[in-house]
């Protein structure tokens, strides 16, 4: 079902190029047919590279979209329409100017804005009526099971306890079987399911179902935390992941840093106090730094003592309204990456007096210190602001997803929602 989706959204992307190139080739040539262009020198021979390099831009995109879907279900987005197209004009672009085809920077155009309007009208389409995989579950994880219920793409047909008789009327139909792993089953249901197994069906575990369609980590299916624990060790990115920051943060530095200076100057006006926030937090390994930010709330926030910060608090200025629309309070914590506190990427890190009280209270809890901690991350992307335990529990099946699968192509996904909260001011959690 994953590989279909992919294919026919690539097969619309490029249906889209084409009639942008159809109608640009039109207006520019009057024919609709490359090959019955009528170039404007005889010295050129061929429209054909430059009609290439936009095909093979967009089949790079719509490749490297797919990457960053990683172990989750890929889903219909607006944002991923606006990459593809990106990396389309840029590798054209880059080509034109390396090979020196014949090019027509009118088509290019034209061909580009129809491609956009294509792609984001059949996502638009798609995002109506979701695709959907269907299965059949066997667990006595109730829990589980509504998370399933309530995704997209997850279509649960019926539901049955391992230690029941195994289901009537479900053998002929070819949907997915989703098993528990972790209980004992019947015999009778054991022999039900080595017998779907054996007859070319569809048979997957619990846990990865979950993970891929609801981007979470079913804790209750943790033992003793190897699974989280040998994926960080094995993992290849991991040793490169500080290079990447580093080099993301310094690359940016033209951008970021002049945006600091207007907002520490709009904070420093709106109210009285410093504009820059310091505060304890926990990082890797369970070891406090000094985080930065740009203060956000009244210099008598915690009068009361420490709590949540929610996502209307009462003692949020009127600047710091605006900052945390926009997710910028935070851009001082790219010094933090420089000084080896934070990562770009990872889960957010924590007061200690509110670590220390998880630690207890919250099985597994300490495991999302096993990686540095980051500016944003997928559970920020995904769930947002936790101002209770119970919501913190919810937060951290999302940190223990990015703990397990942290790759460069989740952590581009990740960045890439980001940067479009702060530039639409959309999608803040």
């Amino acid at each position: 079902m994953r590989r279909r989706f992919l294919l026919s959204v690539l097969a619309s992307d490029l249906a889209a190029l084409s009639l942008g190139l159809a109608i640009a080739l039109q207006i520019e040539f009057g024919t609709v047919l490359p090959w019955q262009a009528r170039l404007p020198s005889a010295a050129v021979t061929s429209i054909w590279p430059f009609v290439g390099l936009m095909f093979a831009g967009a089949l790079v995109g719509s490749l490297f979209s797919a990457r960053m879907w990683g172990p989750s279900t890929p889903r219909p987005s607006y944002g991923r329409a606006f990459a593809i197209v990106g990396v389309t004009l840029t590798l054209a672009a880059l080509g034109i100017v390396l090979l020196r085809p014949y090019h027509s920077n009118a088509v290019l155009g034209l061909t580009i804005a129809t491609f956009l309007a294509g792609a984001i009208a059949h996502r638009a389409i798609r995002r109506r009526r979701p695709w959907t995989e269907q299965m059949v579950i066997i667990t006595n994880q109730k829990g589980l099971v509504d998370d399933l219920r309530s995704s997209d793409h997850a279509d649960v047909v019926a539901v049955y306890d391992p230690g029941d008789a195994p289901p009537d009327g479900v053998e002929n139909d070819p949907l997915l079987l989703v098993i528990d792993l972790r209980p004992v089953m019947s015999d009778t249901m054991a022999q039900f399911v080595s017998s779907w197994n054996l007859s070319g069906r569809p048979v997957r575990s619990l846990t990865q179902v979950y993970e891929e369609h609801t981007g979470r980590l079913p804790i209750v299916h943790l033992a003793e935390g190897w699974e989280l624990t040998s994926p960080v060790s094995r993992n290849e990115y991991a040793p490169f992941k500080r290079i990447v920051d580093v080099t993301l943060t310094l690359v940016t530095a033209l951008l970021w840093v002049p945006l600091c200076l207007v907002l520490w100057l709009g904070v420093k006006l709106d109210s009285r106090g410093p504009a820059i926030y310091s505060q304890e937090r926990m990082g890797r390994g369970g070891r406090p730094f000094t985080l930065y930010k740009f203060r956000t709330m009244t210099v008598d926030a915690e009068r009361d003592g420490p709590r949540f910060a929610a996502r209307d608090d009462d003692r949020l200025t009127r600047a710091g309204r605006l900052l945390r629309r926009f997710r910028v309070d935070e851009l001082p914590q790219l010094w933090n990456v420089l000084l080896g506190d934070l990562s770009l990427v990872g889960p957010r890190p924590e007061r200690p007096i509110f670590t220390q009280q998880f630690d207890r209270t919250i099985p597994f809890y300490s495991y999302r210190h096993l990686i540095r901690p980051g500016v944003t991350g997928w559970a920020q992307v995904n769930y947002g602001y936790a101002d209770s335990e119970a919501q913190t529990v919810d937060k951290l099946t999302y940190d223990l997803y990015y703990v397990k699968h942290m790759s460069p192509w989740l952590d581009m996904q990740i960045l890439g929602q980001s940067i479009w909260t702060v530039l639409s001011g959309f999608g803040a959690k």
